[in-house]
């Protein structure tokens, strides 16, 4: 994919939602500006009113889908899990055993995605981990969603060869987190990685997990 492509607005439009049953373009329209608002504006200026008045809906919508602010933050989590599953697993992967090579690949343009054309979802992902820090009910919502991600690429590096997928994939996972938020909030957000060198990365960590050739490129 020509990862040069412009980025595409923060929010779908509307007619790209024009398929699906008004209920759930609705609810994706509300979770989707929460999330942009979030990047924006910060936790304190994420209100039900400022969904309403963002996303051009009569004032109470927010309100009907999502009564209380702890339920917002909810829905926002469950639709940036949505989100990241679309980013992060963009084509099936090829059948057969895959390879340190294929993951690298996979790993490295789902990273460059989201530092160069998905940045608002990084933002808007960071306000509400802290906020879940604070939230006991939102923790468990955000930790379960982060986990479909980790079950996956635990099941994909065990077909690779792994000796111990799950540490492994927590390893992998917590360096791609890293690489993200240095590059997004940190003291790397103004020479952030290119695609090259997070798909170095991404092949060192995985040859040292797996036992592939040191240096083995596709």
């Amino acid at each position: 994919m020509n990862d040069r492509t412009p980025a595409p607005s923060s929010r779908p439009s509307h007619s790209s939602r024009s398929s699906r049953p008004a209920a759930a373009r609705r609810r994706e329209l509300i979770a989707d500006t929460a999330l942009a608002l979030l990047a924006e504006r910060g936790m304190r200026g994420l209100t039900h009113r400022a969904v309403d008045e963002t996303a051009g809906l009569p004032q109470g919508s927010t309100s009907n889908l999502a009564r209380t602010r702890a339920a917002l933050l909810e829905t926002a989590v469950a639709r940036l899990a949505e989100r990241d599953a679309a980013l992060l697993a963009p084509a099936e992967p090829a059948p057969g055993t895959p390879s340190p090579d294929a993951l690298a690949d996979l790993l490295a343009l789902a990273l460059h995605r989201s530092l160069t054309r998905h940045r608002e979802l990084l933002i808007a992902r960071y306000e509400l981990a802290l906020e879940a820090t604070r939230r006991p009910e939102l923790r468990a919502v955000y930790d379960r969603a982060g986990s479909a991600f980790r079950e996956a690429l635990a099941g994909l590096l065990a077909a690779a060869g792994s000796a111990d997928p799950q540490r492994h994939a927590r390893a992998l996972v917590a360096w791609c987190e890293g690489v993200l938020f240095s590059s997004t909030a940190g003291q790397l957000q103004a020479a952030a990685p290119g695609r090259a060198e997070l798909r170095t990365g991404c092949s060192e960590l995985l040859n040292g997990m797996l036992g592939a050739a040191p240096g083995r490129h596709s």
